[in-house]
């Protein structure tokens, strides 16, 4: 009766924890790093995530979440108990209930996966909520409510398209495409046409600086440092924006055929629905710009994006736990 709630977004790039009634408490980098010497944990998040591409033989920094599910069990376990640990502090008298957030296309095996790191990082109950489910809620969407809702939710790994009616989902999509893989087409188009080798986070950070998903009338320009592939020396170039939404637009292109391949899918009474109240986006990666009007021109389904968008998973999963009861519908066959 007495014991601690929360809600945890284990996500690809980044963990959220929310304890309700706080608010978000935990909002950093999924990233650890491991001695190779004798096989310790020596950094989580934040601190870890400034090693990424930096660290010497004796140390791996690694994400050890994969498309939004464990790759590493190990670590995954390690780093869901600092959190804990780290939200609720190192001396307490019981073991918290948690809800985690897994995609939707994620298999029984890989479920039980997080449900088991979950248990053994020290929760007294673990309970797994669909992303999309959890986004709904978190955007306050009434999804219990006879009427459909559509929600796109783009993470680092993943992205997870829904249409839910009456508390659970009607018809579903999840492709492992996110903010990782546009930045990994950003870095391959540098390496490409200017002979420049750039690592991870210069490509995040060109991405948050002028990615778009459509053309913008004014072409903005900077220079970027990195490694000259041929030569092997340090290199400055400069780019424009322009080729940013370039590099970016086969990814975008298999969102908008996810988003396709549902809207195929969904009831008719739903499809009106849908158009009356439009599509969500949520996640992190419905902040690159002009993706709402990309998702409407191609689409012709009127976009939204949701009010602290790289929030709403975490908080929904929060309203879930706070109400298990009544959300119970929706967590149904997730075990």
């Amino acid at each position: 009766m007495f014991g601690k709630k929360l809600a945890i977004d284990l996500g690809t790039a980044n963990v959220l924890v929310y304890e309700p009634k706080q608010g978000v408490i935990v909002n950093e980098p999924s990233v650890v790093a491991i001695s190779t010497i004798d096989n310790s944990v020596m950094a989580i998040g934040a601190e870890a995530k400034e090693m990424l591409g930096r660290t010497p033989d004796t140390i791996v920094a690694s994400h050890p979440l994969k498309d939004g599910v464990i790759a590493d069990y190990r670590i995954t376990q390690a780093m869901i108990h600092h959190y804990i640990s780290k939200a609720l502090g190192g001396f307490r008298l019981t073991r918290p209930d948690i809800m985690i957030t897994v995609p939707a296309g994620a298999t029984s095996t890989e479920r039980r996966a997080v449900t088991d790191a979950t248990l053994a990082a020290g929760a007294r109950a673990a309970y797994i909520i669909r992303e999309p489910i959890a986004a709904a809620l978190g955007a306050n969407v009434p999804i219990a409510s006879p009427a459909g809702n559509m929600v796109v939710n783009i993470g680092a790994g993943t992205t997870e398209i829904a249409i839910l009616s009456l508390g659970g989902v009607v018809a579903q999509h999840s492709i492992r495409v996110g903010g990782n893989k546009l930045d990994a087409a950003i870095a391959e188009t540098i390496r490409r046409t200017h002979g420049l080798a750039i690592g991870a986070q210069t490509a995040e950070e060109i991405k948050k600086e002028f990615g778009s998903a459509l053309i913008m009338k004014q072409d903005k320009k900077r220079e970027i440092r990195g490694r000259d592939v041929v030569a092997g020396l340090p290199k400055t170039v400069s780019i424009n924006s322009h080729e940013i939404t370039h590099a970016m637009a086969d990814e975008l292109e298999k969102i908008v055929l996810a988003i396709r391949a549902v809207l195929e899918k969904t009831p008719p009474e739903l499809s009106s629905d849908i158009i009356d109240r439009g599509m969500l986006i949520t996640g992190g990666g419905a902040l690159l710009g002009n993706l709402d009007k990309l998702l409407t021109n191609i689409t012709g389904v009127p976009c939204v994006v949701a009010e602290e968008a790289q929030l709403c998973v975490v908080k929904g999963a929060g309203i879930a736990l706070d109400n298990l009861d009544e959300y119970k519908r929706s967590l149904a066959g997730l075990k």
